[in-house]
């Protein structure tokens, strides 16, 4: 469906703010830049500061959240630090990895995070103001909500940054968890007054049903605050993009031809390897969550951690001994980034970067010794994917903190500067590596089905599925919002073809 609105180019912020987590703040922008950037609009996004495991490597060789990846792609440009200056990656329930302009910088609480957020402030605006010298449009995510008034002294998520930039937001709420009209009446109930005055309207988002039955209470809402409803997004169900933290089931089906389990641990990263996998019409994907028993499956993945040693811990009492009876039963196991970590040996945090320093013994299935290191890998990776019989070229990126010494064991990729990655078990039932994006491409995601005992049809390129999503939520909004206000905020001169 080709766009309906044309905009005269000016250097503009707009920032999308929720009244919650989840409430549809990440999609939103992220349909807003494809709408934008199919119309030939040079539109970036933004996210001062975000909290996420899901990260993913810029071209430069920097760190940030998935969700400003997304938006990238959607908007058309390859992923810059200078999307999301500050990322948060949490390592326990009051400490995190900080991480400023795409480098880990340093490991603090929060408590002393608070104190730190002068620092993150001055990195947030500059990487802004480099975005307005560059774009015509600049599309903000806030995290969390305005509303959580503890956090509001120093905040740089949300109407903190707005003030500093002076520019206009939009608050989105989620209909479907119920009490929409409080959650928005309540929000500007809790913020000063100066805050309230910068939202311009209001977005519900996640609607079913009849919006005629709605209109009352949309009535009533914009007599009782004097903002306009922007719009109500429906329900998309199927909706398949990939997510910045939450994990995504789907219903199993009746084709699948192999059965996939995940366990979820305390600490997992970057779930969003998984989601080609999910998505296969042929695979059976299980996320296993703690306390809960492996079901019987052909291949276990251990996932990547934010907190290895903490989390094989967790895994050798939950499952270490359900994962031997798996192998003895002819199972595969596959490790990713922290998962092969795990399946190896041993590993050392001789400097206490993920917690009290010490080593742990691994779950013993690979020759391999690792130690955490300061330094953390980031780059982008390509070779050739080989296990056991079945090779694949394979592309991904690569984000550790952990340095590996393999023993004897076969490599699990040879890389395109000749460099080797992973390891094999001798029986070939236990394979690790360091990259990530390993299923992203249909050869390679069909080369470890293979591996694990099942044959399947090379499914449809992740990319060109997450740009059809992309294109189908920008259709969705171009349809239900009101996009000649929007447009207005985004430029004074805005118009659409109607002329409004």
């Amino acid at each position: 469906m080709a766009s309906r609105i044309i905009a005269y180019p000016a250097a503009q912020t707009l920032m999308v703010q929720g009244t919650s987590s989840d409430a549809g703040k990440s999609l939103m922008v992220a349909g807003l830049c494809r709408l934008l950037a199919r119309a030939g609009h040079q539109v970036a996004p933004f996210k001062p500061q975000n909290m996420a495991l899901n990260s993913a490597v810029t071209a430069e060789g920097g760190e940030i959240g998935r969700a400003q990846a997304v938006q990238a792609l959607a908007a058309g440009l390859a992923p810059h630090t200078d999307f999301n200056p500050v990322l948060l990656k949490p390592s326990s329930d009051t400490g995190c990895q900080v991480i400023l302009n795409g480098r880990a910088v340093t490991d603090m609480e929060a408590a002393a995070y608070h104190d730190y957020k002068q620092v993150a402030m001055a990195t947030v605006l500059a990487a802004h103001d480099r975005l307005r010298a560059r774009f015509a449009q600049i599309l903000v995510e806030g995290a969390g909500s305005p509303a959580e008034v503890n956090l509001r002294q120093g905040d740089i998520a949300n109407m903190g940054f707005a003030e500093a930039v002076d520019c206009p937001v939009i608050l989105v709420a989620d209909i479907d968890r119920g009490g929409v009209f409080a959650q928005l009446v309540g929000t500007l109930a809790l913020i000063s007054q100066s805050e309230q005055d910068r939202i311009k309207g209001f977005i519900i988002n996640k609607f079913r049903g009849d919006v005629a039955l709605l209109q009352p209470g949309l009535d009533w809402l914009e007599q009782r605050t004097g903002k306009p409803v922007l719009g109500v997004v429906p329900y998309l169900q199927d909706l398949e993009i990939a997510a910045e933290d939450a994990i995504m089931t789907r219903d199993h089906t009746s084709q699948a031809l192999i059965r996939v389990a995940v366990p979820v641990l305390g600490r997992i990263s970057n779930h969003t390897d998984f989601d080609p996998l999910r998505l296969h019409p042929q695979v059976e994907l299980s996320y296993v969550a703690p306390h809960a028993p492996l079901p019987p499956c052909d291949l276990l993945i251990l996932p990547g951690s934010k907190n290895v040693r903490a989390d094989l811990a967790l895994l050798k009492a939950q499952w270490g001994a359900q994962i031997d009876r798996h192998l003895r039963y002819g199972g595969k196991v596959l490790g990713i980034c922290g998962g092969y970590q795990m399946l190896g040996e041993s590993i050392a945090d001789p400097l206490g970067l993920e917690g009290p320093a010490g080593t742990s013994a691994g779950l013993g299935y690979l020759p391999v010794r690792t130690t955490l290191a300061p330094d953390k890998q980031l780059c982008h990776s390509q070779g050739q994917l080989q296990l056991g019989d079945h090779q694949a070229p394979v592309r991904g990126y690569e984000i550790h903190q952990g340095r590996s010494e393999v023993g004897d064991a076969t490599a699990v990729l040879r890389l395109a500067d000749g460099t080797l990655d992973g390891a094999q078990s001798a029986d070939g039932q236990v394979a690790g590596t360091y990259l990530h994006g390993l299923f992203d491409e249909p050869a390679a995601l069909a080369a470890v089905l293979a591996w694990a005992g099942a044959r399947v049809e090379a499914p449809q390129d992740y990319q060109a599925q997450q740009l059809a999503a992309l294109d189908r939520l920008a259709d969705c909004l171009a349809a239900h919002l009101d996009m000649g206000r929007l447009g207005a905020l985004l430029s004074p001169q805005w118009r659409d073809v109607d002329g409004r």
